[in-house]
């Protein structure tokens, strides 16, 4: 048995590497085991957007944006719906808007990191309020940028051996013994076991195993993507629970309502998660509109995602033109963000004038996307395409004709809700650039005719293992258990669920960063 003098943190995502990084540069000596090879360092985060929720930085300053961390809470709590018991989820929400900005913002930049000029607002709210001012803030890099400077920062102490990285690392089981902790892993069917008196888990959520998704959330829809990885099996979680650990929430999932299969899958239904453009016609799978209030992204994921697990086919169709995509279609991740990923402004800059050709054509590799020129010519490829439930054309017809002429009346006439949130969307700067003007989507100089076919994909787990404010695990005795933490998504992102039934959005990188930083900071302190 190995006997390690320092730290283990089991998982090499965002929140395993800044611990790591805090508890190095406080003196410690830290063995990580992760279950990716060494070119996936990072997990999930490097493929993320890079989309952070923030008060009180110089770029809401630059745009006279009036947050604070009274107005954020005021947010945060209408959208989370906690319940009397959730006390450590609302500490750690009251924590998250208090010092974002120090530990979060002020730390990236002090990694060499920037962001974008624009703040976005997203997630308003649809049937309570959500976010009541833009806050969410885009990295430069994206969340792959973050994983490089980590590894940038982490790189001399594994040259001096402070820090071993034991990637392809799956641990078993992990158990407290006397005043420590015993792990047992293996790498290539080589088992070994590990002794330490810390043991900091880091392992994500269960968001990756389609099957405790439906466990948790028996309304989930019988097909859906996965927007995460298989490693996130919730194994941990059980692990954790079998040693006395409470955990929490596991019904609080933050999935997405527009999931497209990855035209190069890495894995059984790996998919991958649109932003989906807010002047698309959003449809049944016969091609009658949702409703009854039209189906519009931006103001409540959560809402979203539970209306559509309650339609007669688990998927649901996008109906836009050439024009809309070009202007307001976009993937989450940093794979299909390039120009942000790499730093290229002048690139992005030049694709939000002159509209995203790259992605527009990318997307029609993957089989959930189909292009035609006309109404007709479309119908008959979706349904050729999918023909178990087919799309009937005269309700295609009359659902984007009669949009097309409301807008054909003029905007002093509009009674539609969709185009009226459309009319409020472009009301702020950075929302107009990225939303079309209201036109016919039959209009023959915006085609071809694009349509999509979205499902439900999942990606966070809200819920997790309750932590105190020293990311310390709680025992089902309302007490800490002795050397051991839990940061990020395995923690509900603080607390055993910070962000409650629902996230303001941008809430689980900062979530990543707070916990690790409050763990590291409290073994530094108890030495």
């Amino acid at each position: 048995m190995i006997k390690v003098q320092g730290a283990v943190i089991i998982g090499g995502g965002i929140a395993g590497m800044r611990t790591a990084l805090q508890l190095l540069r406080q003196g410690w000596q830290v063995k990580v085991l992760d279950r990716h090879p060494i070119n996936r360092m990072g997990g999930l985060g490097r493929m993320a957007f890079g989309g952070i929720a923030l008060n009180g930085t110089r770029e809401q300053k630059l745009w006279r944006i009036p947050d604070s961390p009274e107005r954020m809470l005021d947010d945060w709590l209408s959208f989370a719906d906690f319940k009397a018991e959730d006390s450590w989820p609302r500490l750690w929400a009251e924590h998250y808007v208090e010092h974002c900005r120090r530990d979060v913002y002020d730390d990236m930049r002090a990694l060499g990191l920037s962001f974008m000029p624009a703040v976005n607002w997203v997630e308003r709210g649809l049937y309570q309020p959500g976010n009541s001012l833009p806050r969410y803030h885009v990295l430069w890099g994206t969340g792959w940028g973050l994983v490089e400077a980590l590894k940038r920062e982490l790189q001399p102490y594994v040259e001096t051996q402070r820090l071993q990285w034991l990637a392809e690392a799956e641990v078993i089981d992990f158990q407290a013994v006397g005043s420590g902790w015993n792990l047992r892993y293996r790498i290539h069917e080589v088992e070994e076991d590990l002794n330490s008196p810390l043991l900091i888990l880091a392992t994500g959520g269960w968001t990756g195993q389609l099957q405790k998704v439906r466990e948790y959330w028996p309304q989930a829809p019988a097909d859906m993507l996965n927007g995460s990885h298989p490693f996130c099996n919730g194994a941990m979680h059980d692990r954790a629970e079998q040693q006395g650990a409470r955990v929490t929430h596991k019904e609080a999932m933050w999935n997405y309502a527009a999931g497209i299969a990855h035209p190069q899958p890495e894995f059984e239904g790996h998919g991958l998660s649109l932003i989906p453009p807010k002047s698309a016609l959003w449809l049944d799978h016969k091609g009658r509109r949702l409703g009854p209030e039209p189906w519009v992204a931006g103001f409540d994921t959560h809402a979203l995602c539970h209306r559509m697990s309650a339609l007669e086919q688990p998927w649901t169709w996008q109906l836009l033109n050439r024009r809309i995509a070009l202007r307001e279609l976009s993937i989450s991740g940093a794979e299909h963000n390039p120009d942000i990923r790499d730093g290229h402004r002048l690139r992005f800059a030049r694709q939000i004038i002159m509209g995203n050709t790259w992605l527009y054509e990318q997307l029609q590799r993957s089989p959930d996307v189909i292009v035609a020129e006309t109404l007709p010519e479309l119908a008959e490829a979706m349904n050729h395409r999918f023909p178990k439930a087919p799309v009937d054309f005269d309700s295609l017809q009359s659902s984007v004709q009669s949009y097309d002429q409301q807008i054909l009346r003029g905007r002093r006439y509009w009674n539609d809700d969709q185009l009226r949130r459309l009319d409020q969307l472009r009301q702020w700067r950075s929302e107009r650039l990225r939303t079309c003007k209201a036109a016919p989507i039959l209009q023959r100089e915006s085609g071809p005719l694009m349509a999509i076919r979205l499902r439900l994909i999942t990606r966070k787990s809200l819920g997790g293992m309750v932590t105190n404010l020293n990311s310390q695990v709680i025992g089902h005795d309302g007490q800490p258990m002795t050397g051991l933490y839990a940061v990020g998504e395995v923690s509900g992102f603080g607390g055993g669920g910070a962000s409650g039934q629902r996230s303001l959005e941008g809430t689980f990188i900062a979530g990543c960063h707070l916990t690790a930083l409050q763990a590291a900071r409290h073994i530094g302190s108890s030495v």
